[in-house]
């Protein structure tokens, strides 16, 4: 059967919806399941509209605990649970980040004073998100605190839309949400899928690949925006606990078994750095881990195979 491909503009990212089907008719109706399933998470967990669930649970930090249904209050369970296990370095609070020290484009040109940058973050902290499994509330603790989606959502996104295709007995197909993939069953040819990891330094090109199959794929680079001072380069990714952006890395690209862990663990692993960052990894099962550091140096965690282009 052949392959068919489709480009949506979903959650401020572009999607590429990849099917094995029958033919064409049966490919648009199947792009149309995936793509009403992602506007319906994008409804459901957007920061930009007063009417999503995020937007009430931010509005009643400090108040109150706000009732959410159960696919949200599990995916702030799990949230909770990689802030744990990346001791904050991943935290959906990031939110409440005040905004007017980073503004990552050529007017800045110098970084923040140190106790300026903690004050920045003061509110993020992933323990004064409480969760009652009772009531199934979400209360944020503190006036401010602002939760956000960005780290997790599309990866979450990916995985929906991959089950609702499968519910639709699409055997083989990618979703690919702007970097952060899920891949299952097989290409035409009955071989696995090829994926590429982006060249940090080069947009279209293809720094190297490997293949996959039922595996999860997810990139976090600074090569989209980034700002540098006195000759460093400092990545958007901010770290929660000093306030100040990271460097030294230029991507991570996590494989995973599921898209939302994958696009989870790719930030973390970004401000834990280098050494940290794949110790922590070769701690967990089934996840594997590429760092590409400023010097364009290649670091593998303990289970990768790979092939290389160079």
């Amino acid at each position: 059967m052949p392959s068919f491909k489709k480009t949506a503009r979903l959650m401020g990212n572009q999607f590429e919806f990849t099917v094995i089907t029958a033919n064409e008719n049966e490919a648009e109706k199947l792009f149309e399941v995936a793509i009403t399933e992602i506007q319906r998470i994008e409804k459901l967990l957007t920061t930009f509209s007063n009417d999503s669930i995020t937007a009430k649970i931010n509005e009643m930090a400090g108040i109150q605990a706000v009732e959410v249904d159960d696919e949200v209050f599990q995916l702030i369970k799990r949230a909770q649970f990689i802030s744990k296990i990346t001791q904050g370095a991943f935290d959906i609070s990031y939110g409440s980040l005040d905004k007017k020290f980073w503004n990552f484009d050529l007017q800045m040109t110098s970084l923040p004073n140190p106790n300026e940058a903690k004050k920045s973050v003061a509110l993020i902290n992933y323990e004064n998100i409480i969760l009652d499994e009772t009531n199934q509330t979400v209360f944020l603790k503190n006036k401010g605190m602002r939760i956000g989606f960005g780290g997790i959502g599309k990866g979450y996104a990916a995985e929906m839309a991959k089950k609702k295709l499968i519910e639709a007995n699409v055997e083989s197909g990618i979703v690919n949400a702007s970097g952060d993939l899920s891949a299952w069953g097989f290409q035409e040819n009955g071989e696995p899928w090829t994926i590429g990891i982006a060249d940090p330094n080069q947009k279209n090109a293809i720094f190297s690949a490997f293949k996959i199959t039922n595996r999860a794929v997810a990139t976090s680079g600074n090569y989209e925006k980034f700002v540098i001072i006195n000759n460093k380069k400092y990545s958007h990714t901010i770290d929660p606990k000093t306030g100040y952006p990271v460097s030294g890395i230029k991507s991570v690209t996590i494989l995973a078994e599921n898209a939302e862990i994958a696009d989870a663990l790719a930030t973390p692993v970004t401000v834990m750095g280098i050494e940290i960052g794949l110790d922590f990894i070769n701690q967990l099962k089934n996840i594997g881990c590429i760092i590409i550091d400023d010097n364009n140096k290649t670091y593998f965690s303990n289970n990768i195979t790979i092939t290389k282009n160079h």
